[in-house]
């Protein structure tokens, strides 16, 4: 568990160091902008591979169960896990009514996937992994809110946005077909 909890603290505090705009100005102007971008990739690989690593170390040692989940909450993650895809999609696309009505749609799609995560896992393992992404991800939005980052300007529904529906839904079918191969998890049962 020391593990999951060393690899969010470090994913999360570099992710967290770029809402610190005096700090991170800092940091680059002592650091040069590409070397501050290449600690702050190295930080959050470090950080992703310590997560994955140690949640399969717990998972492996056993669950510590904290509640049980109804078993309709499994069934309502499944719909906010193709919300949280589209949401990523739209993250990447250029612009459309979706990205600009979410306004940023990557904090929805991370708060979107750690709330149908913590609805259908009631271990100390998710519970720590999915809550602390589901906190940073609230407290992001409202540091960008306070820096008034509104996000994208209103956009009408185009064809960016079908495309950002068919890539978001691509994805989930793909992680809802694979994830007991790629998570190591059935995703019901």
């Amino acid at each position: 568990m020391l593990i999951l909890i060393l690899g969010i603290i470090i994913f999360l505090g570099v992710h967290t160091l770029s809402t610190l705009r005096d700090q991170r100005q800092s940091l680059i102007g002592s650091m040069g902008e590409n070397s501050y971008k290449a600690a702050y990739s190295v930080g959050s690989l470090i950080g992703l591979v310590l997560i994955v690593w140690g949640f399969g170390a717990y998972r492996a040692s056993g669950y510590i169960p904290v509640w049980t989940p109804p078993r309709g909450l499994g069934h309502v993650a499944i719909p906010l896990m193709w919300v949280a895809f589209v949401a990523l999609a739209a993250a990447y696309a250029p612009t459309g009514k979706i990205k600009s009505t979410l306004k940023h749609p990557m904090l929805v799609g991370v708060k979107t996937w750690a709330l149908a995560h913590l609805l259908a896992n009631g271990d100390l393992g998710s519970i720590i992994l999915f809550g602390s992404f589901l906190g940073w991800a609230v407290y992001d939005r409202i540091s960008l809110k306070r820096r008034g980052s509104l996000g994208p300007a209103p956009a009408p529904f185009g064809t960016g946005d079908w495309i950002t529906i068919a890539a978001g839904s691509a994805l989930w079918l793909l992680f809802f077909t694979f994830h007991n191969a790629l998570i190591g998890v059935r995703v019901l049962g």
